[in-house]
């Protein structure tokens, strides 16, 4: 994994940041999003000073390890944008958010955490979810498919809640799909 940035980095300074990556993907999986920063320092063998350097908040990180999952979802979306039902690529779409964030532990976090970043404080990974999220429901909406009173910030903490209530349980992915389907119920104009 690279680091997306503009300006290169020393040859040392991208293997601290690829094992801080390495170390905060294990441990993201091991003990969950909020896994003490120190550990993950130690894992990756450098100070707490190099985590921060290159990860000023642990947002920043978590968004920096699933990065790549993140933009998958926002790609898949894209092509949604173009499903011959409208309702239909929302639903896809969500599913696909739903199963990423509960076999995936740290995504939903991840996530959620964004959501409820302040306008100040806006990430990459918010306004990518919202801009995909967004003309996937505007359009199921426009076709009447999905309630016009549904807002694209609920509908997104209703798909991260049920992935981060079920993450950690046995058959996750199938409790998910049935939580998800509920909403879906709900949801449908």
């Amino acid at each position: 994994m690279t680091r997306p940035t503009t300006r290169p980095l020393r040859a040392d300074a991208l293997r601290n940041y690829e094992r801080l990556i390495a170390a905060a993907r294990a441990a993201f999986t091991e003990l969950g999003a909020n896994a003490p920063l120190d550990d993950i320092a130690q894992r990756a063998g450098v100070g707490n000073a190099t985590l921060y350097r290159h990860f000023p908040t642990r947002q920043a990180l978590l968004e920096a390890v699933y990065r790549d999952h993140i933009e998958a979802l926002c790609h898949l979306g894209e092509g949604l944008l173009t499903a011959p039902s409208p309702g239909e690529g929302l639903v896809v779409w969500l599913r696909a958010v739903v199963a990423q964030g509960s076999t995936d532990r740290g995504v939903a976090a991840s996530l959620m955490a964004a959501m409820e970043a302040t306008q100040t404080d806006v990430s990459w990974c918010r306004g990518a979810v919202f801009a995909t999220a967004t003309a996937l429901l505007e359009r199921a909406q426009s076709a009447g498919d999905i309630r016009a009173d549904v807002t694209v910030r609920q509908l997104l903490k209703f798909v991260n809640a049920i992935a981060l209530a079920t993450e950690g349980e046995p058959g996750k992915c199938e409790q998910a799909d049935q939580l998800l389907s509920l909403l879906l119920d709900g949801l449908r104009a």
